[in-house]
């Protein structure tokens, strides 16, 4: 019995060694990210790897990053009013559509998606895609670091240079001259409501050929932009968590 009991402190000063360490090496990882812009991120690992599992010869990385201030203000505002209108004010978590999501699943609905713009950072930076309760857990602590480390510009940022606009097409910067050979800083309030229409699923949606669907989505996102004053909330990103 004391030989089990010494294998088990072992084991559990091993694994509290390996958690201190993991905890010590996200949190450098989140804070050298608020300068050092990412060479890439887990989910574009993890597409190159499907591609090249599938065999697909037309998949080509396509990531190219450009600076906040070479970024449209209407991209900025879009992919707000589309995937996050607190984005400003909230600590990462949306927690009123976090309980409208949970309410509409136990009136038997379909769950729709209550991630917020640094909740999606996180993940697309760290982790892999598809559903499960670790992945879930580990998006929540890496997101209260990110919001913790980062200003809402940074987060607005990385998330515009890092987001999936088509098959191998990363950020802003290589989703204009795909798709409207233009640049990022001059993307058009109809062109970035194109773009952020495409978020929820940039693998069917296509940029390049919209359905009505798309372009009823596109709409939408036009009049929440409109509703959400412009400018002027760019203005609050831009002073929030400095």
């Amino acid at each position: 019995m004391p030989a089990r009991g010494g294998v088990l402190r072992l084991l559990a000063r091993a694994l509290l060694w390996l958690t201190a360490g993991a905890v010590a090496l996200s949190l450098v990882a989140v804070l050298a990210l608020r300068w050092v812009h990412p060479l890439g991120t887990a989910f574009m690992l993890h597409a190159y790897l499907e591609a090249r599992g599938a065999h697909d010869p037309t998949w080509h990385l396509d990531y190219r990053w450009v600076p906040y201030e070479g970024i449209s203000r209407h991209a900025k505002l879009a992919v707000i009013a589309s995937e996050d209108q607190k984005f400003a004010f909230h600590p990462g978590f949306d927690f009123e559509a976090i309980d409208q999501a949970i309410k509409e699943r136990e009136r038997g609905r379909r769950l729709r998606g209550a991630s917020t713009i640094s909740q999606q950072v996180a993940k697309n930076l760290f982790l892999w895609p598809g559903p499960s309760f670790v992945r879930k857990g580990l998006e929540a602590y890496l997101t209260t670091l990110i919001e913790l480390c980062w200003p809402k510009q940074r987060i607005l940022e990385v998330y515009l240079n890092v987001a999936e606009f088509g098959p191998g097409i990363y950020g802003v910067g290589a989703a204009a001259p795909r798709f409207f050979r233009t640049d990022a800083a001059h993307l058009s309030q109809a062109q970035s409501a194109l773009l952020a229409a495409v978020l929820p699923s940039p693998r069917k949606l296509r940029v390049d050929h919209p359905s009505a669907y798309l372009y009823r989505r596109q709409a939408w996102i036009i009049e929440q932009m409109n509703a959400l004053g412009g400018a002027s909330y760019i203005r609050d990103v831009d002073t929030a968590g400095r």
